[in-house]
């Protein structure tokens, strides 16, 4: 089996084909060096988790910071201020029994359960995948093409290529990323750097995660795991409308480090407009290397196989980071797959069959609640300074009537919810 693209989905995928019992397994990964070097954050909620660790995805011992309530706070009405500490009126102290991780750090650990038999190929670009001839699941195989046209033939092609996926472009050439009307800023640095603000560190207790909300937008905030053990990274995501000079009319983003001075004046300005002081400060301290910007898209495949051809991961479903289930999703991906093959009983029809069925459906539900959580928090947020405590509990319940994905759903799940 190949898998195409070596992040986490990509990983997950390849150790789910390695314990199926696949004498051969390589990924190629477009990327020449290693990826430690992404920082940017995600979460798990402790279900989730705790179901992918019993699984075998995960270990339990995998580093991550624990997470118990999210905070939603806006801008002190004129007059009234934002507290002696900056912070903001609080809306509402949410639950929140999450874990976050360090991207990086993930990826590595799931690396580091990755059977040592599986060939992992840097700087390996894929720019075409295919099937050989034959109908069925059954017949044929598949290949995959590099930039110099050479050809490698394999039984399975899974693609893992995120949200520009060459093999999702084969499977169903009709899917393709769609714009959800605003962006995301996204930003990360050690949280060393929080002395440098009044009130420092101590002012925001470590369990916390943040969202501090403005018409238009909010910035999420909360701590990650660094890269040294024992180290923890300040990580946000801001929200917010899309600036004049970008033009997202196809999948595309602004790396780390490239923004120039004064798209990232652009930046500081939002922040010190919308946000508490605090928060604006804990924005405003990031590094222009550790500073970028997406655009928000949303993808769902009508469909995740085509004779021996297979996507997962973003390659099939593109979520709002609202969502809190990105690398949730991707793991769930790939143990759907292994479970699949696992009762397959030798057959790739009956293997593609049924994981088709069941993540198609997940993948399905968790775009719209996405899309549903987007435009309650962003695009059609209410007014943030008529809500108090209860009303913000009605209204997080609102958007979750009829889904249970927040965070991913359970997994295993193999009806979609009613």
């Amino acid at each position: 089996m190949a898998v195409v693209g070596g992040s986490i989905a990509g990983s997950a995928f390849a150790g789910a084909a390695a314990r199926l019992g696949a004498e051969r397994v390589v990924v190629l990964e477009r990327s020449p060096g290693r990826l430690e070097d992404r920082g940017v954050g995600l979460c798990t909620h402790n279900d989730r988790f705790d179901e992918l660790v019993r699984a075998g995805h995960l270990a339990a011992d995998t580093r991550r910071h624990r997470l118990t309530v999210r905070r939603w706070v806006t801008r002190g009405p004129t007059g009234e201020g934002d507290g002696p500490d900056g912070r903001g009126r609080l809306l509402w102290d949410q639950p929140f029994p999450f874990h976050s991780h360090h991207w990086a750090v993930l990826w590595q650990a799931l690396r580091e359960r990755t059977p040592a038999r599986v060939e992992y190929r840097l700087g390996a670009t894929v720019t075409a995948v295919g099937g050989n001839d034959g109908d069925s699941g059954d017949d044929g195989g598949a290949w995959t093409e590099d930039a110099d046209g050479g050809r490698e033939t394999y039984d399975l092609v899974i693609g893992a290529d995120g949200y520009r996926s060459v093999v999702r472009a084969a499977v169903c050439p009709q899917a393709a990323p769609e714009y959800a009307g605003y962006v995301c800023w996204r930003g990360s640095y050690d949280t060393a750097l929080l002395d440098e603000l009044p009130g420092g560190a101590a002012a925001w207790p470590e369990e916390e995660c943040i969202t501090a909300c403005y018409r238009g937008g909010q910035v999420v905030i909360y701590r990650i795991p660094g890269l040294e053990p024992g180290r923890t990274q300040v990580n946000w995501v801001f929200y917010a409308p899309t600036p004049a000079w970008l033009h997202p009319d196809g999948a595309t983003s602004v790396p780390a480090g490239t923004l120039t001075d004064g798209r990232l004046d652009e930046l500081r300005q939002l922040a010190e407009q919308h946000l508490p002081p605090y928060w604006a400060g804990v924005v405003t301290l990031t590094p222009r290397e550790r500073t970028l910007l997406q655009p928000v898209y949303d993808l769902v495949a009508p469909h995740r196989t085509a004779g021996r051809l297979l996507i997962g991961g973003d390659a099939a479903t593109v979520v709002r980071p609202h969502n809190t289930s990105g690398a949730v999703k991707a793991l769930q991906d790939a143990h759907a797959f292994e479970r699949a093959g696992a009762g397959a009983a030798g057959s790739w029809s009956a293997l593609l069959a049924a994981y088709d069925r069941e993540r198609s459906a997940a993948g399905r539900e968790l775009v719209d609640l996405g899309r549903t959580l987007g435009r309650a928090q962003v695009t059609e947020a209410p007014d943030w300074s008529a809500m108090d405590g209860p009303a913000m509990a009605a209204w997080w319940q609102h958007q979750l009537t009829g889904s249970g994905g927040f965070g991913g759903h359970a997994l295993g799940r193999t009806e979609p919810s009613s």
